[in-house]
Order: structure tokens, then sequence, then C-alpha cells
């Protein structure tokens, strides 16, 4: 077909690359037809992955892989306005206002004669206009399909920024080990539907108490999974060195090797 690729007039202002880049997407729209052919809801589930990418590269602290993941979420935001003006739902241009309007509007402090003490009371100020935006529950804002580990610290957070919260951590971990006995007790009773609302309030008690401690119980979580994931993966390796079969091993011979693993 060779369609004219578009060029930005300067390579070096961001507004010039944005505008050929929108260009380039509506041509994808017209010409391609993997791209004629999505929906709002067909690539919803890629725009999740993405984000993932986007934590991942951060993680990392990669900024070039940062940088061009950055740009695939970039590409799903221009996606989904094409899409809807298309539709004659919305343009980009929309987006752009409603997220600069909403930035001006929760921030007073900054844009208008609002004084504010501290951070906190920046975010208890931020949750107290996103109530009067129309909100029906401070943690009406929390995506359901928030993976649950992360959807738990969130709602805490939310609930802490209007007040409900612990006044100190010694009851934050009084709390966890009153969870641990519960769950204890109905372990012994040996009721499977009790024993797993408490394995659930023993996490949710775990995940507050790393709030209190700066801990991001998603990341914590992440960082040993793959400690666990590299000290299997060293039980494996040396199985294979010395010609056994993980299944026909006794367990003292694999703690033998996840404790090599362990050594730094």
């Amino acid at each position: 077909m060779n369609t004219k690729i578009p060029r930005p007039e300067n390579p070096n202002c961001a507004i010039s690359q944005m505008e050929t880049f929108i260009e380039i997407v509506k041509i994808l729209r017209s010409e391609c037809e993997w791209d004629k052919s999505q929906t709002h809801k067909s690539i919803s589930h890629l725009l999740i992955e993405e984000t993932y990418e986007v934590y991942d590269a951060i993680n990392q602290n990669n900024s070039d892989e940062l940088a061009k993941e950055l740009g695939d979420i970039l590409l799903h935001i221009v996606m989904h306005a094409v899409i809807a003006e298309e539709e004659n739902k919305f343009t980009l241009a929309d987006v752009i206002s409603k997220i600069s309007e909403k930035m001006i509007r929760r921030h007073p402090h900054i844009f208008a004669d609002t004084v504010v003490d501290d951070t906190n009371q920046i975010l208890k100020n931020w949750e107290n206009i996103k109530m009067k935006e129309g909100r029906k529950s401070v943690l009406e804002g929390v995506p359901n399909s928030l993976p649950s580990l992360l959807k738990a610290e969130r709602i805490q957070e939310k609930a802490a920024k209007v007040g409900f919260d612990w006044d100190n951590k010694n009851d934050v971990w009084k709390k966890v080990e009153e969870e641990i006995s519960e769950l204890k007790v109905e372990i012994e009773n040996g009721d499977k539907d009790k024993i797993e609302d408490e394995i659930g309030d023993v996490i949710f008690a775990v995940v507050n108490a790393a709030r209190f401690e700066g801990v991001v119980s998603e990341q914590a979580l992440k960082k040993t999974n793959t400690k666990f994931i590299s000290r299997f993966q060293h039980i494996e390796k040396r199985a294979k060195e010395k010609g056994l079969e993980l299944k026909d091993m006794t367990l003292e011979q694999m703690d033998e090797f996840w404790n090599e693993a362990k050594q730094p």
C-alpha cells in the first residue's frame, strides 16, 4: 500500500511528536485490518499487561525499557480515544481537558488559597474533594479488578485518609497476632469455610501492618516469589548435576540444595 509515513515537524517537541503519533494511529485504524477491528473491550486486557510491563521496568530501574513501555501505554490511550472519537463519544482533547481540570480541582493548595500543613492533609483534602464530586463511598474508586493484595492496601489507604486507622503500629501487629490465633482455632475445628475467612483476615491484617512499616505488600511478595523461584531452580540445577530426579529425592536432600542457594 505504501502509505506515506507521517513525520513530526519538530522531533524534539512533544506536541509535534504527539500530533504525528495520533495521525499514525488514525492511519492504522483506517488501513490495518487488525487495528480497525479492535474495540475498547477487545484490547482492554492488553492495557493491563502493558501496565505490568511498566511496573517491571520501574522495578528493574531500566530507563530505556521504561520509555518504551510508557510508549505502549500511550498507544492504548490514543487508540481508545480514537475509537471513541469514531463513535462520537469523546476525543483525546476531552481526555486531556478532563484530567487537567481534575488536577487543578484536586490541588487547591496550589491553584487556590487552601492551606495545608503536610502531605497527610493534602491526601485527606484529595479524598474530601472526590466525595464532593459525587462519590457515595470513600472506597468507590478502588478498581474491582485490582489484584487482591494490592486492593487490600488501597482499601486501607483510602480508609486511613479519612481517619479510619490505627493510632500506632504496635496495635496493628497485635491485630495480626489476634487474627492468627483465630485462624488456629478454626483449623482445630476443621471448618473449611471459616478457615478460608480467617486466612483472608490474616492476610489483610499483615498487609495493614506492612503499610505501617512503609512496605508495599505487593512488592514484598513479588520479591519473595522471585527469591523462591531462584532457590528452587538452584535445587533443580544441582539435582540435574548429580543425575537425580526431584520426585525421587528426599526433602532432606532438597533442603541441602536449598540452603546452598541461600548462601551469599
